[in-house]
């Protein structure tokens, strides 16, 4: 099975699970190295431009890293045989930096009314500020920052810390994004479903998926899920297909 695989989506199935081993053993000796290659905030200390391509090949578990791929065969090896690998190649990096992109976007919106938020309670929301950006150790993968006596700004300075930590790892933005352009090009194949065991169609599959994560970007926080990441990785492969799609007619 593994033979059949198209070679950009098999040399990415290898970089993933050689990186997550890798991250294991190094966590195991105590050198977190997931939060050096991880993406931060843009004006997190800890951000560094090589993140926006390395965040793509962190996962947080091994739960995490098989969805993942899994998602990546099932909809990315049938992309990559109709595109070709070149095409594959920048489409799927196209998605993953996209993601990037947008959920650091909107994270800026989001802490500048958590600024303003702070300021109208009348705590000095720059000292606040400065706590949350430097309170990580990623060397020892610990916190240190202060609450304050005010039980909504402490949601919010939390809410901060999940801003400025770690943005993004895996390759969710990505694979949400080939699961967009799956559901776009190949919108009636059916899907057979574990729980329950149904067949349902890939454009209601996907599409329902997609509606669950955009409400959970704005209604979760401090799960530890880049909600807005998957939305805007599917975000950006949709468009990219409608403009490379020349034709008002589906693959199938």
């Amino acid at each position: 099975m593994f033979a059949n695989i198209p070679p950009v989506i098999k040399n990415l199935l290898l970089i993933n699970i050689v990186v997550f081993i890798g991250i294991g053993i190094m966590e195991s000796r105590g050198v977190y190295l997931s939060n050096f290659l991880s993406a931060y905030a843009v004006n997190s200390p800890y951000f560094q431009p090589y993140q926006v391509v390395s965040h793509l090949f962190v996962h947080a578990s091994i739960g995490h890293l098989f969805f993942n791929m899994l998602a990546l065969v099932i909809f990315g090896s049938m992309l990559e045989r109709v595109w070709g690998a070149k095409r594959f190649f920048i489409f799927y990096f196209a998605c993953g930096i996209g993601a990037f992109l947008i959920y650091q976007s909107i994270s800026m919106v989001q802490i500048y009314n958590v600024r303003e938020l702070m300021a109208s309670q009348g705590y000095d929301p720059n000292i606040l500020f400065y706590d949350i950006k430097n309170s990580l150790n990623i060397y020892t993968n610990q916190y240190n920052y202060h609450l304050t006596n005010n039980e909504t700004i402490n949601m919010e300075i939390n809410h901060l810390r999940s801003l400025y930590g770690a943005a993004g790892g895996g390759a969710s933005g990505a694979i949400f994004g080939v699961s967009a352009a799956f559901a776009i090009l190949f919108p009636n194949t059916q899907m057979q479903l574990l729980f329950p065991p149904i067949p349902i169609k890939a454009k209601y599959l996907i599409g329902a998926y997609f509606v669950i994560e955009l409400y959970m970007s704005f209604n979760t926080q401090g799960d530890h899920v880049g909600h807005l990441a998957h939305v805007g990785g599917a975000i950006v492969g949709a468009i990219l297909v409608l403009i490379w799609r020349r034709t008002g007619k589906n693959f199938y």
